[in-house]
């Protein structure tokens, strides 16, 4: 039976697609189909760049129209692409690609745009998503100045979706920042979710990590098909 995650983070540029495409590379090594699933992508059209990185890293022919719903050209808020082509997003389309990457792979990544919370409309945001496709989630936490605030809200918003947090993953974006170990380990006592890596300052090999086979470790990871 399929299974999926929904990888999402503090804010955009927090490494939401690298971690996703460590996933996916995890998963293709071990002899599974996997694929991955950027339901809202804004900028570049069908050449977004992390369209692309997700199409290399999984092993599954997909078309583009399942893997990326809705694909925008400008690199703005989701809701505000969507608006300058007259295009409204509709979860169920969303979940009927879903459904299709269902019929074609083993795992299914699904990686979010920007924050939690970023909006998609005018009454619906990224986290709606999840609860679509009845996906728990993987936080990626960008690690600077303020990440305390936001992977806390982040988590906040989570839980009340009524979503499952099967951990969090630190990824150190501003080289620049004092005590970054200890904001790391003060997120470790406040999130209820574990920390399943960290991910250094300039890592190359960051996708590589062993942690991050811990993910599917967790007890909590899939919801196959039940509600989380």
């Amino acid at each position: 039976m399929t299974q999926g995650i929904f990888i999402t983070g503090t804010d955009t540029g927090v490494g939401k697609t690298m971690v996703a495409c460590a996933l996916l590379r995890k998963y293709a090594a071990e002899g599974l189909r996997a694929v991955g699933m950027k339901p809202v992508a804004a900028g570049g059209g069908e050449d977004n760049e992390d369209l692309v990185a997700l199409a290399a890293a999984g092993n599954v022919d997909a078309p583009l129209s399942a893997r990326c719903p809705y694909a925008f050209e400008d690199a703005i808020a989701p809701h505000l692409a969507a608006r300058a082509v007259g295009v409204v997003i509709d979860l169920r389309r969303i979940q009927k690609s879903y459904e299709e990457l269902g019929t074609r792979a083993d795992r299914v990544v699904v990686e979010g745009a920007g924050g939690a919370l970023a909006p998609l409309g005018e009454r619906i945001d990224m986290l709606d998503i999840a609860r679509a496709l009845r996906l728990p989630a993987l936080m990626v936490v960008g690690v600077r100045l303020g990440c305390l605030n936001h992977a806390l809200l982040t988590s906040l918003a989570i839980h009340a979706r009524g979503l499952k947090l099967v951990g969090w993953i630190a990824n150190s974006i501003d080289p620049t920042m004092a005590y970054q170990d200890e904001n790391v380990a003060a997120l470790g006592r406040l999130l209820s979710a574990p920390r399943i890596a960290s991910i250094r300052w300039g890592c190359a090999d960051a996708p590589e990590w062993a942690a991050i086979e811990a993910i599917e470790g967790s007890a909590n990871f899939s919801c196959p098909g039940d509600p989380c």
